[in-house]
């Protein structure tokens, strides 16, 4: 599994999945009914151990029927069925949607956040899948997959795009392999010299990287603070990934 393909790259395989499907081999299920799938997910969840999950935007879900989502979500976590969940970032920027998936991932379905389109995706055990026919939030519909082959395709697409995705609560940006090694150093009380001596690599090139550390930190100048210290509080706090 190749963990270095773009979520943009992966996104269009799945597309392609969804189009492949079209003629409906054996074993894939098309169903138009809203109410149909909501029938057959249920039972998954009554009979599966594991279920890994994608949603591109928040659950159009309300009221009553998001308290009945989150309760059946709960209900089986204490049924020990293993749940990891992707959600696209936009669904953070609704302060309830937040305070749901940060309860949810407390209570034990582990959610990771990307910013890359993705699509709705539910994956029980290695047994079956439900994909939304069109690619376009809360739209109707899904393919109900139980062909093998496919469904190994799809956990394939969600390992690399989770493997790349970030944890809830994690900031939107990530320090490169180097910069995490020149503040690891910096850490260490080196100077900027001593950096670029145990690293190889010139002290012009440490300098950048210590600029880039202070502007993915969001690390302003100012009179009254040391930003070396700062960063290096953030790195210590792990903050800094």
């Amino acid at each position: 599994m190749d963990e270095n393909v773009p979520l943009d790259q992966l996104a269009r395989r799945l597309e392609r999945v969804v189009s492949e499907l079209r003629g409906l081999p054996v074993d894939v299920e098309r169903l138009e009914d809203g109410a149909l799938v909501q029938q057959r997910i249920a039972q998954a969840v009554g009979a599966a151990r594991e279920l890994r999950a994608m949603h591109p935007v928040g659950t159009a879900d309300l009221g009553r029927q998001e308290q009945r989502s989150r309760r059946e979500v709960l209900d089986a976590l204490e049924r020990g069925m293993a749940m990891r969940t992707i959600v696209h970032a936009s669904i953070l920027d609704d302060p309830r949607k937040a305070a749901r998936i940060r309860q949810l991932h407390a209570a034990g379905d582990l959610h990771r956040v990307v910013d890359e389109p993705i699509q709705q995706l539910l994956i029980f055990d290695r047994t079956v899948a439900f994909l939304r026919l069109t690619p376009l939030p809360y739209a109707p519909g899904a393919l109900m997959i139980r062909h093998q082959s496919l469904i190994a395709t799809l956990i394939d697409l969600f390992e690399q795009t989770w493997a790349r995705a970030r944890e809830v609560g994690e900031p939107a940006y990530r320090l490169t392999a180097r910069e995490r090694e020149v503040l690891a150093l910096i850490a260490e009380g080196r100077s900027n010299g001593a950096v670029a001596r145990a690293l190889s690599i010139t002290e012009a090139a440490v300098g950048k990287h210590v600029a880039s550390v202070f502007a993915k930190l969001e690390i302003p100048a100012g009179p009254d603070d040391n930003r070396r210290v700062l960063a290096v509080l953030a790195y210590l706090r792990g903050a800094a990934r």
